[in-house]
């Protein structure tokens, strides 16, 4: 019966990080500026293959796929802020940003 419901949740978790990776992916077409693209292929995406990651540990279940679900997800957690942080600061530096929707420029005397 508990293998019924880690199947049934996990599952619900794939769908979710599904739909949430669809979101991300559409927000990084739709938006306007290269730091609400940064921000919508980061955050959403991240939590996105987190909970597909939660649904393929809950419906696998053996030690070493869990091992390697749990790397997956160290690196994805590992690399995405990175990434988002060179992403950012290449924009930053390329002038392709509209300063107009910065609220505080730290980087601005630099």
């Amino acid at each position: 019966m508990s293998g019924a419901v880690a199947d049934w949740l996990g599952g619900a978790f794939l769908l979710a990080g599904a739909l949430l990776s669809l979101v991300a992916g559409i927000g990084v077409l739709r938006f306007p500026d290269v730091l609400d693209r940064m921000h919508a292929a980061t955050k959403p995406q991240v939590l996105g293959v987190l909970l597909l990651l939660a649904g393929l540990a809950l419906r696998l279940r053996t030690p070493s796929d869990l091992g390697m679900i749990a790397l997956v997800a160290v690196f994805q957690l590992a690399t995405a802020p990175v990434a988002a942080q060179m992403i950012g600061r290449a924009a930053y530096r390329s002038g392709r940003f509209d300063r107009d929707l910065l609220d505080a420029d730290e980087l601005a005397g630099r």
